[in-house]
């Protein structure tokens, strides 16, 4: 009897190993999941969904890892990675040549947005419809730092003019009420989230993306030179779980959104059809044949509207600043 008991133990605990590894999440036994701290660079919003399904579906944990999401500043994620104090941050791609060109041995390993998604706003009235129209107006902006500043800049080059040929105004992120308030003829923004709400409040709008004039590296999944020499599996594991994140939302926006709300504080009670068509808008900036790729020519053009600034004194190789090596690698 004692026997049989004991096969019938084994038995069990093997299926229950069994059940463990079925369900494609780790088991009890497994090895423990690796800690990822990941700066976003701003608050929590329904523009992360992808990163949030990820986290909900388990793709993550699948792949052995463990997110805190860190609301921390892009320049801080950047600055964290550089110093190998942290694997992975979510960046622009003007921060990632930036960094390149102070020594920092930063690499961008995934693409996210495909497009870049700053623009600038103004009232239809004022009949700003083209970069060209810029020339004397008054603009807000958070301040002249930042994919904000980058995009503006580029489009004042699309339309033939200089920073001297505008007014800035630093106004942190208010541009909605700076606006209806008339305090700025124009105001940078985000072309996936401030045109909603200026529509939803009723507000006729007209919009100059960055994305019509100029194809720029745009936000990404950023890490370092050390991290990729000495745990590339690491890396790999990190892309291929947003990457499937970044499909799921792309599939199932609605349910993605519903997933958004046990991440961000509030959006049970924010204005849903708003909310909603914010995230509907930044899937636009997503979508792509390939996932996860950078694209050559939007380096390289991201690097000339840097040299143009002077924000980069001399090119740096693109070749170090990003690769799509774990990107296809699926």
């Amino acid at each position: 009897m004692k026997r049989w008991f004991i096969i019938f133990l084994l038995l069990a605990l093997t299926l229950s190993a069994c059940v463990g590894l079925a369900d494609g999440k780790p088991s009890s036994t497994s090895q423990p999941l690796t800690h990822i701290r990941l700066p976003m660079g701003y608050i929590p919003n329904v523009q992360y969904a992808p990163f949030y399904v990820a986290v909900d579906k388990g793709y993550y944990r699948q792949a052995g890892l463990e997110i805190e999401f860190d609301y921390s500043s892009e320049t801080d994620g950047v600055a964290l990675v550089g110093a190998n104090e942290l694997q992975f941050s979510v960046v622009s791609g003007e921060q990632v040549l930036l960094a390149r060109a102070q020594g920092l041995p930063v690499v961008y390993v995934m693409a996210w947005w495909q497009d870049y998604p700053v623009a600038v706003a103004a009232l239809s009235d004022k009949g700003i419809r083209t970069p060209a129209d810029l020339r004397g107006r008054k603009i807000g902006l958070p301040g002249p730092y930042g994919a904000s500043y980058i995009g503006l800049r580029a489009l004042l080059s699309a339309g033939g003019l200089k920073e001297e040929d505008i007014t800035l105004d630093s106004i942190g992120y208010t541009q909605v009420e700076a606006l209806v308030a008339g305090l700025e003829d124009a105001v940078v923004i985000y072309a996936n989230n401030e045109p909603i709400q200026l529509q939803d409040k009723g507000y006729t709008v007209d919009v100059i993306r960055v994305a019509d004039y100029a194809q720029l590296a745009s936000n990404g999944l950023l890490t370092n030179e050390n991290t990729i020499a000495e745990n590339p599996d690491l890396v790999r594991r990190m892309v291929q779980a947003t990457i499937k994140g970044i499909a799921f939302t792309l599939e199932h926006p609605d349910e993605a959104y519903e997933i958004c709300k046990k991440f961000v504080e509030g959006l049970e009670q924010a204005n849903e059809q708003v909310q909603k068509q914010v995230l509907i808008s930044s899937i636009e900036f997503w979508k792509t044949d390939a996932l996860g790729k950078s694209d050559l020519e939007a380096w390289e053009n991201m690097q000339a509207v840097l040299l143009e600034m002077e924000l980069l004194k001399q090119p740096v190789d693109l070749e170090k600043a990003f690769t799509n090596q774990f990107v296809e690698d699926r």
